[in-house]
C-alpha cells in the first residue's frame, strides 16, 4: 500500500483553499480530486474535511492531518534533493568568511584546489577578523576560532585544534634571558595581538578545565598576527601565537619557543553554515575538505621542531 497517496492532493487542496482552486495546480479534475480525498478518508477512517460546492474547511483532525503531512512532504523533498546532491558534482556559488591569517596561510590553499578541482563551484571569499552575522549577511560558510554563537539555525563542525606558543628572536633572549615561570612573562616586553582597543590575552589551561591569563606588559599591539609573528622575530620582544604561524621562523631561526614545559593552550576551529534539511554537494565538499586537511596544517598536536 502507498502510504502516500492522497497526502500531496490533500495538502495542495488545503493550500489552494479548496477543490477548485486546486485543480490547475495538481492538473486533476475537480472530481478527481475528490476522489482521491475521499479513499484517503477512507483509508484513515476520517473525515478531514467538510466540502460544498460552495464551501471547503477542514475538520479538527484534518487540521492536525494537514501538519503531520506537511513535515512528512519536507522530509521527503529533502531526502530527495540529499541523494541528488550524493551523485552530482559540486556547483553553484558559495560565500565564505574566513579569518584574515588563518583564512590566508590555511583555509585558502584548501579552496584554490576545491576551485581547480570542481569548475563549476564559484568561490566568493571574504578575509576578516571582524564578527560575521552568517545569517544577516548571507554567507554560505564560516570558519571562525572563537567559540561558537550559541544561536539556533546553525550547524558546526569542529575542523581543526590549533596550538599556541610563546616565542621571541635569539637576540631578545640572550640579552633579556629566558622567562621561567608564567609570572616571569611580566618583567619583559610584549607583542600583543589587539583589535578595536581590545588586546588579546595570553591563556593557558589551568588543570581543571578552566584557563588563567599569563600577565603581560605591553611594548606593541598590532592587529595582525602576522605582523605580531615578525615584531618578535626582530626583537621587539615576546609574543603567543599559534604554532602554525611561527614554524617556519622557528625552523630558520629567527624564534625560539620558551616556556615549554608548561601546558599550551589548544583552542578549536569550527566551520559553520546555516541550518537547512539537506546539505548541498557543494557545502559538503568544502567542509570535508577542511575538517581532512586543516588537522595537518595546524599541527596541534606536536611542537614544532
Amino acid at each position: 500500500m502507498n502510504k502516500l497517496a492522497g497526502i500531496q492532493e490533500f495538502v495542495a487542496v488545503v493550500d489552494a483553499g479548496g477543490f477548485s482552486a486546486a485543480t490547475e495546480r495538481l492538473r486533476m479534475s475537480r472530481s478527481a480530486i475528490g476522489k482521491t480525498i475521499a479513499r484517503l478518508e477512507q483509508r484513515l477512517g476520517v473525515r478531514l474535511c467538510h466540502r460544498t460546492t460552495r464551501a471547503f474547511t477542514l475538520t479538527a483532525e484534518g487540521h492536525a492531518f494537514y501538519e503531520r503531512s506537511l513535515r512528512v512532504l519536507a522530509e521527503v523533498e529533502a531526502a530527495e534533493l540529499a541523494l541528488a546532491s550524493e551523485t552530482s558534482e559540486p556547483a553553484g556559488r558559495m560565500r565564505v568568511s574566513v579569518p584574515a591569517i588563518f583564512g590566508r596561510r590555511c583555509v585558502a590553499p584548501i579552496i584554490f584546489d576545491l576551485a581547480r578541482q570542481y569548475p563549476k563551484l564559484r568561490f566568493d571569499v571574504s578575509f576578516t577578523d571582524r564578527t560575521v552575522d552568517i545569517i544577516e549577511e548571507g554567507y554560505d560558510l564560516i570558519v571562525r576560532n572563537t567559540a561558537l554563537p550559541d544561536r539556533a539555525g546553525l550547524s558546526a563542525r569542529r575542523i581543526a585544534r590549533q596550538r599556541m606558543a610563546i616565542c621571541a628572536s635569539p637576540d631578545y633572549v640572550a640579552a633579556r634571558g629566558i622567562p621561567l615561570t608564567l609570572d616571569d612573562i611580566a618583567t619583559h616586553d610584549a607583542v600583543t595581538y589587539g583589535r578595536d582597543g581590545n588586546t588579546r590575552p595570553w591563556l593557558f589551561p589551568d588543570g581543571r578545565g578552566g584557563t588563567i591569563a599569563a600577565p603581560t606588559r605591553t611594548q606593541l599591539i598590532v592587529d595582525d598576527l602576522e605582523a605580531a609573528a615578525d615584531a618578535a622575530a626582530s626583537g621587539l620582544g615576546l609574543t603567543w601565537s599559534p604554532c602554525w604561524l611561527i614554524s617556519e621562523h622557528v625552523r630558520q631561526g629567527r624564534l625560539v619557543q620558551v616556556l615549554t614545559e608548561f601546558e599550551p593552550l589548544v583552542f578549536d576551529t569550527f566551520a559553520v553554515w546555516p541550518t537547512a534539511p539537506f546539505m548541498p554537494a557543494r557545502l559538503r565538499v568544502l567542509v570535508d575538505a577542511l575538517a581532512t586537511r586543516l588537522p595537518g596544517m595546524t599541527g596541534a598536536d606536536r611542537e614544532i621542531k
